[in-house]
């Protein structure tokens, strides 16, 4: 059986830490800035981690 391939938009969008959590960019920085406070777009600039619930679901994806 051929290897699996992992899913390329996964791939670019998620990292591994060193303990082997796995990070992730915060939503909603991308457009449409204007109307979102100071303080709200400061919050969103910092990686955050991937929930619990979600870990196995996308270590699955970046392999």
């Amino acid at each position: 059986m051929p290897k699996m391939k992992s899913n390329r938009g996964a791939a670019k969008t998620f990292r591994k830490t060193g303990s082997g959590k796995i990070k992730r960019n915060k939503a909603y920085k991308a457009h449409i800035l204007t109307s979102k406070s100071t303080k709200r777009k400061r919050g969103l600039r910092k990686a955050t981690l991937v929930s619990d619930a979600e870990i196995k679901r996308v270590k699955i994806m970046i392999q």
